[in-house]
């Protein structure tokens, strides 16, 4: 069973990596948008260098629970945050967004600007880099309309708890949100870490990219029984590749939507991850149509996130989400354009460690977060140094795999030339 659901969300993260990876594309290769990019960028360094002495923590300082605080010294960190996870993304094609949140975390920026922030970048990434129009004749109108209305219901109630933790106290959202993060990168991180020790062991290459199929037909049984269940409004889908379609409750769509849109605004991943296996694997729509649809919803899930439950209250560190989009547009095309010089067993060993680097950073912070709360009694010079430990065993890891894949990228660089010629 945990096999079956890890192959289920390792099959998620790469067909949110395939759009994140295209929509970077689309972006780089518009001069027009990169202008605009920088254009974008040049205000934000002015105000960060304006705020460089720091302000009062009553306003919002660098200690204060309140989204005010910029220095240039966020603003690159988040630049390096972005790139780590745009390389892990076009190396391993899966997973670079799980480790921006707890990396901003790490960082000194609380959880629920952390999500909020996230959402807003990726926002910002499908507006300016997916070109909807081309992928229309893939979606199914019935299919998103119903996803949407579930999955604003779903984004609502996640927003609404994050807030309502933060507004209760804010370590308690810190902590909510750590937890939430040590269940998913540790069932991730050790699953992972055991497909590449199994690889290893026969001596197989391995794919860079995961090596699982996308839609292989497991789950056909689940598809069916979901589709014989004639619960109105009955939605017909994939006219194109069965006679007279298949057709699926509208509800179960909803609740599929909903699932996907709570999950984007606790953790700030954006509903990619997860709407691919759920149309596959449950709903049982076909991967053609998948991707055209997952690419409309997460416009709308991701907007609806960022604006509605979080920018409106002031959780968007606008700084911070432009400092990830330069730095995850680059990171996403170089550790693409790696994998091509790389064996992909090495590669797959690289995301485990970086997953699970994730998990102890989040997992050793805990201790902290529940003495500040009074759940927990250990002394302070305890915590801190758990904290340290996990804040230096993250850093250390995904830099050292951010220094390997840029020095194997310019290392074959003339490799890499002939092959594009």
């Amino acid at each position: 069973m945990g096999r079956r659901i890890f192959q289920m969300f390792m099959t998620a993260a790469m067909a949110h990596a395939k759009w994140d990876y295209e929509t970077s594309l689309n972006i780089i290769n518009n001069k027009k948008k990169v202008w605009i990019l920088i254009a974008m960028t040049v205000p934000i360094i002015l105000i960060s260098v304006a705020f460089a002495a720091g302000l009062p923590d009553i306003i919002g300082g660098e200690k204060a629970y309140a989204p005010s605080y910029y220095s240039l010294k966020i603003f690159i960190a988040s630049i390096f945050v972005g790139l780590c996870a745009g390389l892990i993304t076009g190396c391993i094609g899966a997973g670079g967004g799980f480790i921006i949140t707890p990396a901003l975390m790490t960082v000194g920026v609380k959880g629920i600007l952390a999500v909020g922030t996230d959402l807003f970048h990726i926002f910002a990434k499908a507006i300016m880099g997916t070109a909807v129009h081309k992928k229309l004749g893939n979606i199914s109108v019935g299919l998103a309309v119903w996803f949407l209305i579930g999955s604003g219901l779903g984004v609502t109630g996640g927003g609404v708890i994050n807030r309502t933790l933060y507004e209760i106290n804010p370590v308690l959202s810190d902590t909510f949100i750590s937890i939430i993060y040590v269940i998913l990168l540790g069932f991730l991180g050790f699953y992972s870490l055991i497909d590449f020790l199994k690889l290893k062991n026969q001596g197989g290459d391995g794919d860079a990219h995961g090596g699982h199929s996308s839609s292989s037909g497991s789950g056909i049984g689940l598809p069916a029984r979901m589709q014989a269940i004639k619960l109105p409004p009955m939605i017909v889908f994939d006219q194109d590749l069965a006679p007279g379609g298949k057709s699926i409750s509208g509800i179960f769509v909803a609740l599929c939507g909903a699932i996907v849109g709570f999950m984007a605004a606790i953790m700030g991943v954006g509903g990619g991850f997860l709407t691919f296996p759920m149309f596959v694997y449950i709903l049982g729509v076909s991967s053609f149509t998948t991707v055209g649809t997952d690419i409309l919803q997460i416009i709308f899930t991701a907007g609806y996130a960022a604006i509605a439950q979080y920018a409106i209250y002031g959780f968007i560190f606008y700084t911070l989400a432009m400092g990830m989009l330069i730095g995850s547009l680059i990171g996403i095309q170089v550790g693409a354009l790696t994998t091509k010089v790389v064996k992909g067993i090495y590669i797959r060993g690289f995301y485990a460690t970086a997953i699970l680097a994730g998990f102890v950073n989040r997992l050793f912070t805990l201790p902290k977060q529940l003495v500040e709360m009074d759940v927990l009694k250990l002394s302070k010079g305890t915590t801190q140094i758990l904290d340290l430990i996990g804040s230096i065993t993250f850093f250390i890891t995904i830099g050292i795999f951010a220094i390997w894949v840029i020095s194997k990228f310019f290392g074959n660089i003339g490799l890499l030339r002939k092959e594009d010629k």
